[in-house]
């Protein structure tokens, strides 16, 4: 059986292990059109503040690894062009390669709209790991002056990073708030956190483009002309798939590839995983596209086993997710209010103001948790948790609730650990479904 992985990292990666693992002597080739294999995207930020000191640190294999120790035939600098699903070939400029089993893992590309300027010296995306290193060169020149144009996950990580670094950062957010997966009273909290640590906020506005001779001077707003030495857009990410047009596979509205439990296309023997793929939402019902590293590597992991006839579902998500945003951490799953209106859901919410730690312990953090439930069966349906201290815990905690399908009232039954230091009697998460 011949396997042909087009994709690199995560995914790609994850899968190419679990056929190495349950097939022995298995015939495996990936296909990574950059040079570099499996390695960790989330912490390119933390490169560009110096929290972690080289791009190095964040490879988890090297190519040789994959090549000497597990016998892939792992190829760099190969980009697939074009797949024929009739004759079980992917092609690129300069090689044709035969399938039996086929993983499609290439992941996607930062979103930057056909905006004036976006060429000039200076404007940069962050997305891998050659963009980090131009980046980092780049900071290294005259630059005082930084603009973030989006407030989503990256932009907020690289506005922390590079203040940190001594930089002016600006933040220019179409939205009316930041982290816009966070209902509107959260999202007050992260304004603060930014404005308290000299991050200078422009709301509602739409960059038009950008302003310079040779390299960026400007970034124009709807609002204003906002000076900048150097630009990052982080607005968010398209599926790498456009080399599939013309085949006639199942997308989502982004052109993500549909894929079923067992991460099959609708094409025989084609398989698709990560952040080119859908992910089937426990909570909406529904497939939908959260691209985040958590489920590229689960996917490509069954994709693998699928590959090899251990038959194993993907589970589904719940929309988990964390930043870290200053002295902040900003957690969330499940469905704000927002999208219980979009998916027409009858809901309802708490909002609580509780501590992480037992109150009277030396320590203790404000935690402000928000629940939200279905108003019929009290089922719970989302919650959001900002605070210092103690916030994945509650999260995590929430997380499996959602997967469980508890509702507020089993919320309660909950034997969480309690202990001075760690926890008050009551979980503020308890204490808040009490409210509800």
């Amino acid at each position: 059986m011949k396997y042909v992985i087009i994709g690199g990292d995560a995914a790609g990666m994850s899968a190419a292990m679990e056929i190495v693992r349950n097939e022995e002597a298995a015939n495996i080739t990936t296909l990574e059109m950059g040079s570099i294999y499996s390695y960790a995207q989330c912490g390119l930020p933390y490169v560009v503040g110096g929290v972690i000191p080289q791009t190095e640190k964040l490879i988890a294999r090297t190519i040789e690894t994959f090549r000497n120790k597990y016998g892939i035939d792992a190829r760099t600098n190969h980009e697939v062009t074009k797949i024929d699903p009739d004759s079980k070939h992917v092609y690129g400029a300069n090689f044709e390669i035969p399938y039996d089993k086929l993983l499609i893992a290439t992941g996607a590309r930062p979103l930057v709209p056909n905006w004036p300027g976006r060429t000039l010296a200076g404007i940069h995306t962050i997305k891998t790991i050659p963009d980090t290193e131009v980046l980092l060169a780049d900071l290294k020149g005259e630059i005082k002056n930084v603009v973030i144009v989006g407030g989503g996950y990256i932009g907020l990580e690289m506005a922390e990073n590079l203040a940190l670094t001594g930089k002016n950062v600006t933040i220019v957010e179409a939205n009316a708030q930041l982290a816009a997966i966070f209902d509107q009273e959260m999202g007050e909290i992260i304004h603060q956190e930014a404005e308290r640590k000299g991050v200078t906020l422009r709301l509602k506005e739409e960059v038009k483009g950008f302003e310079g001779t040779d390299r960026v001077q400007a970034v124009v707003t709807s609002s204003a002309t906002v000076p900048a030495e150097l630009v990052i857009i982080a607005i968010g990410v398209v599926p790498n798939t456009t080399f599939l047009e013309g085949q006639p596979f199942h997308r989502h509205e982004n052109s993500a590839l549909k894929v079923n439990a067992y991460m099959e296309t609708n094409l025989p023997d084609i398989y698709a995983a990560g952040d080119c793929a859908t992910q089937y939402h426990r909570i909406k019902k529904l497939d939908d596209y959260i691209p985040l590293g958590t489920h590229a590597n689960k996917q490509g992991r069954l994709a693998g086993l699928n590959m090899v006839g251990k038959r194993r579902a993907f589970a589904g998500v719940v929309g988990t997710s964390i930043i870290k945003f200053f002295d902040l951490s900003l957690g969330r799953t499940g469905l704000s209010e927002k999208e219980t209106r979009d998916a027409r859901l009858p809901a309802s919410s708490i909002t609580f103001d509780g501590r992480d730690i037992a109150g009277y312990y030396p320590g203790a953090e404000p935690l402000k948790i928000k629940l939200v439930y279905h108003s019929e069966t009290n089922q719970l349906l989302g919650g959001q948790v900002i605070g210092t201290n103690g916030v994945a815990k509650r999260v995590d905690v929430l997380a499996t609730a959602l997967y469980q399908q508890l509702t507020l009232e089993e919320l309660l039954d909950l034997d969480l650990s309690y202990a001075p230091p760690f926890n008050g009697v009551w979980d503020p998460i308890q204490q808040a479904a009490r409210r509800a």
